[in-house]
C-alpha cells in the first residue's frame, strides 16, 4: 500500500492535469466557433462554383476541354494530406494517416508522393515516403492566398504530366463531436456526362471558354482551401471532445484516489490509537 504522502502527491498531480485539460477544452471551444463559421460560409461558394462548371460541361454547346480534366494512365499520384501541427486531439491525426496508408495500398503499381499540410502528417510520412512539399507553415497565417500559392504549384505539375492524379485526404467537419475522414479526387477534375440534363442556363460575357479557364483553377484552389478549413474546425472539435473526456477521466481517478486516501488515513489513525492503547495498558501492568 502506498503511503499517504505518495497518494497526496498523485492527487495534486491529477488536479494540475485537470486544470490543463479543462483550459485546453475551453480554448478549443472558443476557437471552434470561429473555425465553424469560416467553413459554413465557404461551403455554399465552393458548391456553387462546382455547379457552374458542371452545367457548362453538361451543355453540348458549351463543352470546353480543360488541361485539368485530362485523363492519363495512373503512374504517379500525389496525396495532399491535411492534419494538424499539434496533437492531443484524439484520433484526429491518426485517422487521416490510416486513410492515407489505405489509399496508398490500393495503388501498389503507382509512384506515390505526398504534400503534407500539418506537422503530424509530415512526421508520419517523412521517413517512409517521398514528400513533395511540406506546407505545415500555412497554418501560421492561414488565408486563401497562402493556400492558392502552393496549389498553383500542384496544378502546374499536373499540367506538365508530373502527376497523373491528385487526391485530398482530410477530416470533414460534421459537428463538434463528429469528423469524417474524406478522400477526394482533386485532379483531374471530374466532368459530368454529356447526357445529363442542363440544370441552369447561363449568359456569358465575354465567352464561356474564357470564364471556364478562370473558374476551374479558382474552383480547385477553393476546394483545397475548404478542405483545410474543414480540417481546422475538425481539429478544434476533436481536441475539445478529447480534453472533455480527459478531464472527466481525471476527475474519476481523483475521486478514487481520495477515497483510497481517506481509507488509508483512517487505517493509519486506527493503528496509532491501538498503539497508544496498547502502550497505556502496558504501563498499567
Amino acid at each position: 500500500m502506498a503511503n499517504l504522502k505518495e497518494i497526496r502527491g498523485r492527487i495534486t498531480s491529477i488536479s494540475s492535469t485537470m486544470q490543463i485539460t479543462s483550459a485546453m477544452k475551453m480554448v478549443s471551444a472558443a476557437k471552434l466557433k470561429k473555425a465553424q463559421d469560416a467553413i459554413v460560409m465557404l461551403r455554399p461558394y465552393s458548391e456553387k462554383l462546382q455547379e457552374i462548371i458542371e452545367n457548362l460541361n453538361v451543355n453540348p454547346d458549351q463543352n470546353i476541354a480543360s488541361p485539368y480534366a485530362v485523363q492519363r494512365e495512373t503512374k504517379k499520384i500525389l496525396f495532399i494530406t491535411i492534419t494538424s501541427n499539434r496533437g492531443l486531439a484524439g484520433a484526429f491525426n491518426s485517422s487521416v494517416i490510416k486513410e492515407l496508408n489505405q489509399r496508398i495500398s490500393e495503388n501498389p503499381n503507382a509512384e506515390i508522393e505526398i504534400l503534407t499540410v500539418g506537422k503530424k502528417a509530415y512526421d508520419a510520412v517523412r521517413k517512409s515516403r517521398t514528400v513533395f512539399e511540406n506546407q505545415s507553415a500555412v497554418y501560421d497565417f492561414l488565408s486563401f492566398e497562402a493556400v492558392a500559392k502552393f496549389v498553383s504549384s500542384v496544378m502546374r505539375n499536373f499540367r506538365e504530366g508530373n502527376f497523373d492524379k491528385v487526391y485530398l485526404v482530410y477530416n470533414k467537419f460534421i459537428n463538434a463531436a463528429t469528423q469524417e475522414v474524406q478522400t477526394e479526387q482533386l485532379l483531374p477534375i471530374a466532368m459530368p456526362e454529356q447526357n445529363q440534363e442542363v440544370v441552369t442556363e447561363y449568359v456569358f460575357e465575354p465567352n464561356a471558354e474564357e470564364i471556364l479557364n478562370v473558374l476551374i483553377p479558382k474552383s480547385i484552389k477553393t476546394q483545397v482551401y475548404k478542405a483545410i478549413l474543414d480540417s481546422v474546425a475538425s481539429e478544434h472539435g476533436a481536441r475539445m471532445t478529447a480534453m472533455h473526456k480527459a478531464t472527466d477521466n481525471a476527475q474519476a481517478l481523483k475521486n478514487d484516489l481520495v477515497i483510497y486516501y481517506n481509507k488509508a488515513r483512517q487505517a493509519a489513525i486506527t493503528n496509532e490509537i491501538l498503539e497508544i492503547v496498547s502502550g497505556a495498558e502496558a504501563l498499567k501492568s
